[in-house]
């Protein structure tokens, strides 16, 4: 995997068909986290099949909901499937609280 960004506790990785975000989102790191994800995403061929893993996220807040928004939106305009997108069971609540499960296709985080 390649690090992407590694900053006040929040990782970033990527491999060649999966972003992988650790840590504690918040919204003095989304700004950043978003751009260096896009910054990925905008290099990957259109066609390809992604997975957008943010089940290492231990505390969520709205500023995470956005990244993975956002990251949804870069991949649809530049042509990448999406075909999982993994969460924490903070970010499951907050997404389903939200109403947007069932816009995304969301697969069961890994167990710990």
């Amino acid at each position: 995997m390649s690090l992407l960004l590694d900053r006040g506790g929040v990782r970033l990785e990527a491999s060649p068909a999966r972003l992988a975000v650790t840590g504690n989102v918040d919204f003095d790191m989304a700004a950043q986290l978003a751009e260096a994800g896009s910054a990925w995403l905008a290099e990957q061929p259109s066609g390809s099949r992604m997975e957008l893993d943010l089940s290492g996220v231990e505390q969520v807040s709205s500023a995470a909901l956005s990244v993975l928004l956002e990251w949804t939106r870069r991949s649809r305009a530049a042509g990448i499937q999406i075909d999982s997108v993994r969460l924490s069971k903070p970010l499951l609540r907050l997404t389903g609280v939200a109403g947007l499960n069932a816009l995304l296709p969301v697969a069961e985080a890994p167990s710990s």
